[in-house]
Protein backbone atom coordinates (compact mmCIF):
# COMPACT_ATOMS: atom_id res chain seq x y z
CA UNK A 1 0.00 0.00 0.00
CA UNK A 2 1.52 3.05 -1.05
CA UNK A 3 1.68 5.73 1.61
CA UNK A 4 0.04 9.30 1.20
CA UNK A 5 0.72 12.47 3.65
CA UNK A 6 -1.65 13.83 5.32
CA UNK A 7 -1.71 17.00 6.98
CA UNK A 8 -4.92 16.69 9.00
CA UNK A 9 -8.47 16.22 9.75
CA UNK A 10 -11.02 18.38 8.85
CA UNK A 11 -12.90 19.47 11.82
CA UNK A 12 -16.42 18.93 10.22
CA UNK A 13 -15.13 15.44 9.40
CA UNK A 14 -13.86 14.99 12.95
CA UNK A 15 -17.40 16.06 14.38
CA UNK A 16 -19.81 13.63 11.75
CA UNK A 17 -16.98 10.92 13.63
CA UNK A 18 -18.34 11.75 16.90
CA UNK A 19 -21.60 12.25 16.18
CA UNK A 20 -21.66 9.00 13.96
CA UNK A 21 -19.91 6.82 17.38
CA UNK A 22 -22.17 8.22 20.05
CA UNK A 23 -25.32 7.57 18.00
CA UNK A 24 -23.98 3.95 17.37
CA UNK A 25 -23.78 3.21 20.88
CA UNK A 26 -23.16 0.73 22.72
CA UNK A 27 -21.71 -0.80 19.65
CA UNK A 28 -19.25 0.24 17.83
CA UNK A 29 -19.13 2.99 14.94
CA UNK A 30 -16.04 1.88 11.82
CA UNK A 31 -15.45 3.12 8.55
CA UNK A 32 -12.18 4.70 6.00
CA UNK A 33 -10.80 8.01 5.73
CA UNK A 34 -10.01 9.21 2.40
CA UNK A 35 -8.27 12.74 2.01
CA UNK A 36 -8.55 15.44 -0.87
CA UNK A 37 -5.46 17.58 -1.47
CA UNK A 38 -3.41 16.24 2.04
CA UNK A 39 -6.74 16.52 4.51
CA UNK A 40 -8.82 13.75 5.78
CA UNK A 41 -12.65 14.97 4.17
CA UNK A 42 -14.17 11.58 3.64
CA UNK A 43 -15.61 8.66 6.04
CA UNK A 44 -16.60 5.42 4.15
CA UNK A 45 -18.92 3.26 5.68
CA UNK A 46 -18.60 -0.13 3.29
CA UNK A 47 -21.30 -2.14 2.52
CA UNK A 48 -21.22 -5.52 4.77
CA UNK A 49 -19.78 -3.85 7.90
CA UNK A 50 -20.47 -5.41 10.91
CA UNK A 51 -20.56 -3.79 14.44
CA UNK A 52 -20.88 -5.41 17.95
CA UNK A 53 -20.31 -3.62 21.52
CA UNK A 54 -17.01 -5.23 20.89
CA UNK A 55 -16.00 -4.92 17.77
CA UNK A 56 -16.59 -3.89 14.09
CA UNK A 57 -15.83 -5.91 11.19
CA UNK A 58 -14.76 -3.73 8.04
CA UNK A 59 -14.96 -5.99 4.78
CA UNK A 60 -12.11 -3.86 2.66
CA UNK A 61 -13.09 -6.35 -0.13
CA UNK A 62 -15.98 -4.29 -0.24
CA UNK A 63 -13.76 -1.57 -0.96
CA UNK A 64 -14.08 -0.02 -4.65
CA UNK A 65 -11.56 1.30 -6.57
CA UNK A 66 -10.60 4.26 -4.38
CA UNK A 67 -7.51 5.12 -2.00
CA UNK A 68 -7.72 5.61 1.66
CA UNK A 69 -5.52 6.83 4.14
CA UNK A 70 -6.84 5.09 7.16
CA UNK A 71 -9.52 3.77 9.26
CA UNK A 72 -11.36 4.96 12.28
CA UNK A 73 -13.70 3.19 15.21
CA UNK A 74 -14.98 3.71 18.33
CA UNK A 75 -14.19 2.15 21.46
CA UNK A 76 -17.96 2.29 24.03
CA UNK A 77 -15.39 2.33 26.50
CA UNK A 78 -13.20 5.53 27.86
CA UNK A 79 -10.11 3.37 26.71
CA UNK A 80 -8.21 5.00 23.16
CA UNK A 81 -5.40 2.65 23.30
CA UNK A 82 -5.42 0.04 20.20
CA UNK A 83 -5.99 -4.12 20.67
CA UNK A 84 -4.19 -6.16 18.92
CA UNK A 85 -6.68 -6.85 16.10
CA UNK A 86 -6.87 -2.98 15.56
CA UNK A 87 -2.98 -3.10 14.87
CA UNK A 88 -3.43 -5.86 12.40
CA UNK A 89 -6.14 -4.16 10.62
CA UNK A 90 -4.41 -0.65 10.49
CA UNK A 91 -1.77 -2.76 8.59
CA UNK A 92 -4.08 -2.91 5.96
CA UNK A 93 -5.90 0.25 6.30
CA UNK A 94 -3.53 3.17 6.04
CA UNK A 95 -0.69 5.37 8.28
CA UNK A 96 -3.89 7.26 9.83
CA UNK A 97 -5.93 5.73 11.94
CA UNK A 98 -8.35 7.01 14.42
CA UNK A 99 -10.26 6.04 17.81
CA UNK A 100 -12.76 7.98 19.30
CA UNK A 101 -14.33 7.40 22.63
CA UNK A 102 -16.80 9.03 24.78
CA UNK A 103 -17.26 11.79 24.95
CA UNK A 104 -16.81 11.91 21.77
CA UNK A 105 -15.57 15.75 21.89
CA UNK A 106 -12.08 16.94 20.37
CA UNK A 107 -9.82 15.71 23.46
CA UNK A 108 -11.09 12.00 23.41
CA UNK A 109 -9.72 10.50 19.94
CA UNK A 110 -6.27 9.46 19.22
CA UNK A 111 -4.58 8.96 16.01
CA UNK A 112 -2.24 6.00 14.63
CA UNK A 113 0.19 4.93 12.19
CA UNK A 114 0.22 1.51 10.38
CA UNK A 115 2.21 -0.36 12.91
CA UNK A 116 -0.15 1.08 15.90
CA UNK A 117 2.56 3.66 16.95
CA UNK A 118 0.64 7.31 17.95
CA UNK A 119 0.99 9.82 15.62
CA UNK A 120 0.14 13.26 15.76
CA UNK A 121 -2.93 14.77 13.60
CA UNK A 122 -4.07 18.41 13.42
CA UNK A 123 -7.70 19.37 13.40
CA UNK A 124 -8.13 21.56 10.32
CA UNK A 125 -10.54 25.00 9.93
CA UNK A 126 -11.64 24.19 6.50
CA UNK A 127 -14.13 25.40 3.96
CA UNK A 128 -16.01 22.70 1.68
CA UNK A 129 -18.11 25.04 -0.72
CA UNK A 130 -17.89 23.95 -3.97
CA UNK A 131 -15.91 20.69 -3.16
CA UNK A 132 -12.59 22.63 -2.97
CA UNK A 133 -11.49 23.89 0.35
CA UNK A 134 -9.14 26.83 1.68
CA UNK A 135 -6.63 25.52 5.24
CA UNK A 136 -7.78 28.63 7.30
CA UNK A 137 -4.99 27.43 9.72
Amino acid sequence: MRKRKVRGIARDTLQFIMEASRSSLPMEFAGLLQADKEIITEVLILPGTESSRMSALIRLYMLPNMQIVGSVHSHPSADLRPSQPDIQFFSRSGDYNLIVCPPFDESSWACYDAEGMRRELPILDVDFKDDMFDDAN
